[in-house]
């Protein structure tokens, strides 16, 4: 069973029909949607500000949520793939986003809807991602408009799959 635990008077809430892996770690002010997936040594640490994951979002193997204290809580929206080893951080991440792999989202930036960060990408504070953008690099630059079939064979395609992987797990 994951670890979740309270810290500094909260518990976290977890939502209906989520796959949570026995070494996950949810800690504090922590809430997270239904339908939700959080894989194996993934972290949400929510013992500075809190973390709210949307509906239908899986947080893969060792990504690490986290936020800054009493200064940039974390947002996450709904059908959000955030890939293995990426880091989250006192962000807003909108709905239909996919965090590449080990990429870093950092204080203060926003992703907008229907968008992709690229694998090994660093979002720096404060920049704001549009809504159908693809961005890469380190730091993070836009390289691209998403084309409707970038939007179903990636950002749509992950999200359903995780869904049905975590079925595996239940």
């Amino acid at each position: 069973m994951a670890l979740i635990q309270t810290v500094r008077g909260f518990t976290p809430l977890i939502g209906k029909d989520c796959f949570l892996a026995e070494n996950a770690t949810i800690v504090g002010n922590v809430t997270i949607g239904d339908h939700c997936s959080i894989w194996f040594n993934a972290v949400l640490r929510g013992d500075v500000h809190y973390i709210k994951v949307g509906n239908h979002t899986n947080i893969q193997d060792g990504a690490i949520i986290h936020a800054t204290y009493e200064k940039y809580p974390t947002n996450i929206g709904n059908y959000v793939s955030i890939a293995h080893g990426a880091i989250v951080h006192g962000c807003t991440i909108h709905d239909n986003v996919l965090i590449g792999m080990g990429a870093i989202i950092m204080d203060d930036a926003v992703i907008e809807s229907n968008s992709i960060i690229a694998a090994g990408s660093v979002v720096t504070q404060g920049t704001v991602v549009k809504s159908g953008s693809v961005y890469g690099g380190a730091p993070a630059k836009l390289i691209k408009k998403i084309s409707p079939d970038l939007l179903e064979n990636q950002i749509n395609r992950i999200a359903n799959n995780y869904a049905m992987y975590a079925g595996w797990y239940k």
